[in-house]
């Protein structure tokens, strides 16, 4: 049984640590695969329960702070895209907001947290005592109280994959988009989830948060890049099916061969496309979007307007952590006047309350209203998204889910919603069905 390294050195890093971060973002790369805290490759699969992060409160106050999360996320994938664009850039570990919780337990014996499911980043982390870190629902993880904690020596191969400075131990400090700085030392651990119980996972124990809030106890990233959960495990092909953004009813994520099992022909309707990787930025999984139709009307959107450059700029990000979908601008105009154009309903200005900027009063006779459809064409597969993926709203107004940016798109979770999706990383395709997310 090991406990938290702590020293002098250590605290004269993080004070340091922070007045470099007030100068440019702090970003936490990799650079190769892991295999010195493991064996023999780990092939274990489970099932897990997710949570929505924003069920309870009024739907223009759940609204405003999924775009502002949002918001955050996308302005930290710019730094992230801009740094890795400019400079000798690794395999990336890059924190980042998210959206739904999963639940799992740490230690020997195990103790429970929940923290929230990233497909946008790959650390995996929690808050550890001695700890000055942000209030979170269960008790602050004691490395003390458990048998199977191990730090991890700089030398280590997990320390190499995680870009940081060795003073007591292998250290790690870098910003969220919004403001929040964690500093922690990087350990092993055995975790269980979904009832398997795996041995010897590298992991943050965070011992210091700066703003910190709506992390739970945490994060769990399943990016692409060696130090998310998917790549400790070895398991290429993984799942999740996403309730309503506005509901409270549970969501799945499956790890290993029961990922694809739901995924039928009997089923329902489903597609396949290829996964992209870009180089510079590997953690990101990104498909090929090559055209959007609205209500019959495909629009004319350059081809390159969504490609991934070989510059590792552009591309389409397939993120679970992102609520709202983000286009880029060009694409974004020509959507929002495309909706504008069909939809013969008044624009109300909402942003202040939502933090969309295209929004329309509903009538007294909501029902009455039909909005047009809306169909992404992704490399050799078509998806025609039902209205509550894309439109939102109460009895007031209805929004659309989706925002402007520049550079790169983010297909967000809104537009995931009850759609199993089935990441097969030895063959790079992500499959798509629709699926009545609370029965899967």
């Amino acid at each position: 049984m090991a406990s938290l390294p702590s020293s002098l050195s250590s605290l004269l890093f993080l004070t340091l640590a922070l007045i470099l971060i007030s100068v440019s973002p702090a970003l936490s790369t990799s650079r190769q695969a892991l295999d010195d805290h493991q064996d023999q490759p780990m092939k274990t699969g489970f099932k897990v329960t997710l949570n929505n992060v924003d069920s309870g409160g009024s739907f223009t106050e759940r609204l405003l702070q999924a775009t502002t999360r949002s918001n955050r996320r996308l302005q930290h994938f710019n730094k992230m895209v801009s740094n890795a664009n400019n400079s000798n850039f690794r395999s990336g570990v890059y924190p980042a907001d998210g959206a739904y919780f999963m639940n799992f337990s740490i230690g020997t014996p195990p103790k429970s947290y929940y923290g929230i499911m990233d497909t946008g980043s790959d650390l995996i982390w929690t808050q550890c005592r001695p700890c000055l870190c942000f209030s979170q629902p269960s008790p602050v993880f004691d490395p003390k109280t458990s048998s199977s904690y191990s730090n991890l020596s700089c030398s280590s191969d997990l320390c190499q994959n995680l870009e940081s400075i060795c003073n007591d131990g292998c250290e790690y400090i870098y910003g969220y988009g919004g403001g929040t700085i964690i500093f922690g030392y990087l350990a092993t651990e055995t975790f269980t989830i979904g009832g398997v119980s795996l041995p010897k996972i590298g992991f943050g124990c965070t011992i210091f948060t700066f703003d910190g809030e709506g992390f739970g106890d945490g994060l769990v990233g399943l990016g692409r890049g060696p130090l998310s959960l998917i790549s400790q495990l070895d398991e290429p092909k993984f799942s999740y099916c996403l309730t309503s953004w506005e509901g409270t009813k549970n969501s799945t994520l499956v790890v290993g061969p029961q990922a694809s099992v739901n995924l039928t022909a009997g089923a329902g309707a489903f597609n396949t496309t290829p996964l992209l990787l870009n180089p510079l930025i590997p953690t990101f999984y990104y498909v090929s979007l090559e055209g959007i139709t609205i209500g019959g009307t495909k629009l004319p959107i350059p081809n390159t307007t969504f490609a991934l450059n070989p510059d590792g700029l552009g591309g389409v990000i397939v993120d679970s952590g992102t609520t709202i979908t983000f286009l880029e601008f060009n694409a974004y105009i020509l959507v929002r006047e495309q909706f504008i154009s069909q939809v013969q309903l008044p624009l109300v200005d909402a942003f202040n309350e939502t933090g969309l900027d295209l929004c329309f009063k509903v009538p007294s006779d909501p029902f009455s209203v039909q909005f047009p459809s809306l169909v992404f064409q992704f490399q050799n597969a078509s998806l025609n998204f039902p209205t509550a993926n894309y439109i939102i709203g109460d009895s007031r107004i209805a929004c659309l889910a989706m925002a402007p940016s520049f550079g790169f798109s983010i297909f967000g979770n809104i537009l995931q919603q009850n759609m199993l999706l089935v990441y097969d990383l030895s063959n790079n395709t992500l499959s798509f069905q629709p699926t009545k997310c609370d029965k899967f």
